[in-house]
Order: structure tokens, then C-alpha cells, then sequence
């Protein structure tokens, strides 16, 4: 999950109306030539203040909730289910992950001579500004197992946080980063740690009995589903992956003849679940029109699918990794492109007489 900071579809303002491309509060900086912010003039010579998030915006309330969901989460974890690392370890990973976007935050707002997006609102915008932290440390956490290593689980939450000031393109009019935060955050860490794997699926219900280790992915598929349905808007996103990844193990069936229930039994386990509900529909880094949702889980299935063929390991958070960098250099090229047309229609200047530029 990401910030309302830096989704795309239309914004709620704090007096219910609805705007077209303006940012709720501040973040996304803005491409070369825009307004700055969309925001009006303030007082000279300093920046305009940050705009308060309004408690009814659609995306506040989704950030909210799976902040919620994904705390009940480790709390039964760790206290019911069987996680195996230190219970004190996401303490310590929202510690890291909060003083990492606040001094990242603080760094990117004296660069770029903005007021930092956590402050003049008090502890309500220090509140809603660090939502997306604590989605991103508790998932990174809770998803990397590390022996009783916790650096490499730092390593990964201060990527992902980090990351945002720096894999960004210009999408829609403004600056924004592209990479799904947590899922680059593991990604990077696996690749970095050899010794570091992911979490084991049965740690996920290894202490309940058998019906409860039924229940607990289809109670974490209804309650992402229905928040995906009612805040988030991404079910055509994961009709599209649900379905491609469907074809994709068919495919592999017949030409490669990979057993068929062992590929479609990916999909049954708790990994598979959050991974569908929590990590691939993150709205900031994926595209907000149905169609182009759909695309995108399609093409993360089917980056999945090529990766399996070829024994790649962590094929999930690879495929979603490669599937958002193509996003960022598509954006990217989408916008050298409408420079360099720019340039060629630009009008030329108009010719100055002789007589008057010589008396100029």
C-alpha cells in the first residue's frame, strides 16, 4: 500500500468536492512546467502550507484499515497462528520505517523548498503521513525470515521507504514514484542477503488446528476483497492476476508438463492471499482505470509464468518488481516523447525587421 499523497484517480477535497488530478496533500512534485502543486500562491518566501487530509477521502480510510488489518494480523500472529521471528521485531521494524520517512521527508522537502508532508497539521498529519510506513515495515517483517538476523529486515524497510525519493517518473502530470514500496524493500533485501529467504507458508497457521488453518486464508481473501471492492477500486487489477495466473499455469501444464495441481496450488495458501489482497493492488503503483488494472495483473501473472519456466525463485515479488519498472520506463519514454514533439510543432519566432532591430 502507498499514500493518498500519490494515487492518480480523482481526488476528494477536505470540503467533499471532487477534483480532477490534484493532489490531496502534498508529495508528488510536480513535472517542469506545472503549477507548483496545484496549490494557489502563499505567503512570499515561503511555502504553501500542507493541505489537511480529510477523513472522508476514500483513500484515508483505505490506508487506515489495512494499516488495521495488517496490525491485527501480526498481533494474532505472534500471539496465536506461529510467526517465528521475535515478537519485538515489528516494533522495531515501525521504528526503523517512521525515522526513516521522516528524515527522507525532511531531506526531499529542504531540497525542493516545500513544507515536509508530515507537517502543519499536528498529530493528525504526522498521523496520516506515516500510514504508509507502517503498512510497508509490518509487511516487510512479516513476509522476510531472517534467522535471528534483524538487519536484514531494516535493510529492507529503509529501501522501501527510500525508494519513493528516488524511482520516480512523471505519471499523469507529476512526479511520482513507481516501485510498489514493500515489494521492492524484499526484493532488494533477498538479492542482497543471500542467506535470507522469505517467510515459510506454514508459519502462517502453524499453531491452530487444521479447520482454523483453513479459515485464515478465507477470512484475510474476504476482508481484503471487500476492502479492494469498497475503497481501493482494484478488482479488475485482481481479476486480471487471479485470471492470467490461472492461464499461465495451464500453459505450463500442457507445454512443460508441470503438474497442474502444484501450480494451482499456490493459490490456496495464506502468502498467496495477502500477496493478492495487500501487496500487488497497492493503488499509488498501479494504474487507476480498469483496463490498465487488469492489464497490469495480467502482465504480472504473466511475468510470473515466464519466470517459473525458467526456475526462478521468489517469483512473485520478482514478477511484480519487473512488471512496475516497465510501468516507470513506459512513463518515462511516454513523456521524452511528447518533449521532443513539443519541440519539433513548436512554432518558430516570428522574424524582427531590419529597421527596427537596429533601432533596438
Amino acid at each position: 500500500m502507498t499514500d493518498v499523497r500519490h494515487t492518480t484517480d480523482e481526488r476528494v477535497t477536505a470540503t467533499g468536492a471532487v477534483t480532477e488530478g490534484k493532489p490531496v496533500v502534498d508529495g508528488a512534485q510536480p513535472v517542469r512546467g506545472s503549477t507548483a502543486n496545484g496549490r494557489g500562491p502563499g505567503v512570499a518566501g515561503e511555502p504553501p502550507p500542507v493541505p489537511r487530509v480529510d477523513r472522508r477521502d476514500p483513500r484515508y480510510i483505505a490506508l487506515r484499515n489495512f494499516a488495521i488489518s495488517m496490525s491485527i494480523f501480526n498481533i494474532l500472529g505472534y500471539t496465536v497462528l506461529g510467526f517465528e521471528q521475535p515478537w519485538t521485531w515489528p516494533l522495531f521494524a515501525l521504528a526503523v520505517g517512521y525515522t526513516a520517512e521522516i528524515l527522507i521527508e525532511w531531506v526531499s522537502a529542504r531540497a525542493h523548498k516545500r513544507r515536509p508532508g508530515y507537517s502543519g497539521n499536528g498529530m493528525w498529519g504526522l498521523y496520516t503521513f506515516l500510514l504508509p510506513t507502517h503498512i510497508t515495515a509490518l509487511a516487510a517483517n512479516m513476509l522476510l525470515y531472517a534467522n535471528e538476523m534483524f538487519l536484514p529486515i531494516a535493510f529492507a524497510v529503509v529501501v522501501a521507504v527510500a525508494q519513493k525519493a528516488v524511482l520516480q517518473a512523471p505519471i499523469n502530470g507529476r512526479m511520482r514514484h513507481f516501485m510498489n514500496p514493500s515489494n521492492f524493500g524484499i526484493t532488494i533485501a533477498l538479492l542482497a542477503f543471500g542467506w535470507v529467504n522469505v517467510a515459510p507458508p506454514y508459519h502462517f497457521t502453524e499453531n491452530v488446528p487444521d479447520v482454523i488453518s483453513l479459515a485464515v486464508p478465507m477470512i484475510i481473501l474476504t476482508a481484503g476483497t471487500v476492502l479492494n471492492a469498497m475503497l481501493t477500486k482494484k478488482i479488475p487489477l485482481i481479476v486480471g492476476w487471479v485470471g492470467a495466473f490461472i492461464i499461465q499455469a495451464l500453459i505450463r501444464h500442457w507445454v512443460w508438463d508441470v503438474a497442474l495441481w502444484a501450480s494451482l496450488g499456490t493459490m490456496t495458501g495464506v502468502a498467496f492471499v495477502l500477496f493478492t489482497n495487500y501487496m500487488i493492488t497497492d493503488p499509488g503503483t498501479t494504474p487507476s482505470k480498469p483496463k490498465w488494472q487488469f492489464m497490469f495483473g495480467v502482465s504480472v501473472a504473466m511475468v510470473y509464468g515466464a519466470l517459473m519456466v525458467f526456475n526462478v525463485v521468489y517469483t512473485l515479488f520478482f514478477a511484480v518488481c519487473i512488471v512496475c519498472g516497465a510501468r516507470g520506463l513506459f512513463w518515462w519514454g511516454k513523456w521524452f516523447a511528447e518533449r521532443r514533439r513539443a519541440r519539433v510543432t513548436a512554432p518558430a519566432p516570428a522574424a524582427v525587421p531590419d529597421g527596427i532591430a537596429l533601432a533596438r
